[in-house]
């Protein structure tokens, strides 16, 4: 998994100085990653229903050096891309869908994994 993810990173692009929005539950894999990509990983919050991340932690935590949001579907429940994917897009930012925990998941009839950009 962590090569998996270190491989969206670079294959969208993330080098040193970037930063990476990342959720604050999740597997140490995650933030493994973004560090080995050479990026920081910035840890924000979730939502209490899904242990997903939080959109508006999302948007709070955007700077100019935020390259990513990799967005980790976790306990089968996907990250509300309905929201995650217009904010990516808007801001010029690679959306990263880890779906490890989430085989099969569907959100708007799509399945886990076929929303982001990777």
């Amino acid at each position: 998994g962590t090569d998996a993810l270190l491989l969206a990173l670079l294959a969208g692009g993330v080098t040193a100085g970037d930063e990476v929005i990342v959720p604050s539950h999740t597997a140490v894999a995650t933030a493994t990653a973004v560090t080995l990509a050479g990026a920081t990983p910035v840890f924000v919050d979730i939502r209490p229903d899904s242990f997903t991340l939080d959109p508006a932690a999302v948007t709070a935590a955007i700077t100019p050096r935020t390259r990513a949001i990799l967005a980790v579907h976790l306990y089968g429940q996907m990250a509300d891309l309905a929201t995650l994917l217009p904010l990516a897009e808007s801001r010029g930012l690679l959306l990263i869908e880890d779906c490890a925990q989430a085989h099969g998941a569907r959100q708007q009839g799509r399945l886990a994994g076929s929303v982001g950009h990777i």
